[in-house]
């Protein structure tokens, strides 16, 4: 089986393992997901999810996030973890989309990687959930699933693994598949393989994953 095949028949038996295959962070428009993916960083999106009903409460929209004063902003964040850099990030961030795009949070990785405290994971999750474009968001679950799954490669201590990842997978995986695909890889690392443990006797995944394979 190559890779390709190998992918697509991970694809396809994820559509029916993970039917909803949703972005867990609650958002009502793309300014709200891109401050929750940002909070994200080294936090749980539960964790999150806690925080960002009273942030966005405070701040309903970018006019609010530009006049916001930063140490506020870190105040309600506090919880995610360094909220320093966090808060100084978003009020950057709002504060570019406003004077420089207009208002509108940009649509392309290029761009979207201009923001303070946005790099690809990110900009690839709001151009795939926000403008339907292809989104291969690469994050630890996709690190490590892709590569058990025997989809990607890197070498141990690789420098940036999770841009070489994407390019693989940017070669193997559809476009149209491509974010729905990295939200199922996330449900499956949290619900069977977990960085702890690979639970392959429970998984329809079996008979096309690599690791049980070997």
């Amino acid at each position: 089986m190559t890779k390709k095949e190998r992918a697509a028949a991970i694809v396809e038996k994820m559509k029916q393992m993970y039917p909803d295959a949703l972005c867990s962070l609650q958002y009502n428009d793309p300014l709200q997901l891109l401050i929750a993916v940002v909070l994200s960083a080294q936090c749980t999106d539960a964790r999150v999810n806690k925080v960002t009903p009273a942030l966005f409460a405070r701040f309903p929209d970018l006019d609010a996030f530009c006049e916001a004063d930063v140490e506020e902003i870190g105040e309600y964040i506090r919880s995610c973890g360094f909220y320093n850099s966090k808060s100084k990030n978003i009020s950057g961030l709002c504060k570019m989309i406003q004077s420089e795009y207009g208002g509108k949070v940009p649509d392309s990785i290029e761009e979207l990687t201009k923001l303070p405290g946005v790099g690809r994971k990110t900009a690839n999750l709001i151009c795939g959930d926000v403008y339907g474009k292809d989104g291969y968001v690469v994050d630890t679950h996709m690190i490590r699933i892709s590569q058990r799954m025997g989809l990607c490669t890197v070498k141990e201590n690789e420098s940036n693994p999770a841009l070489k990842i994407e390019m693989q997978l940017r070669k193997l995986i559809p476009e149209s598949e491509s974010s729905d695909f990295c939200h199922r890889i996330v449900l499956h690392g949290r619900a069977l393989c977990s960085a702890r443990k690979a639970k392959c006797e429970q998984c329809a995944l079996s008979d096309v994953c690599k690791q049980k394979i070997k």
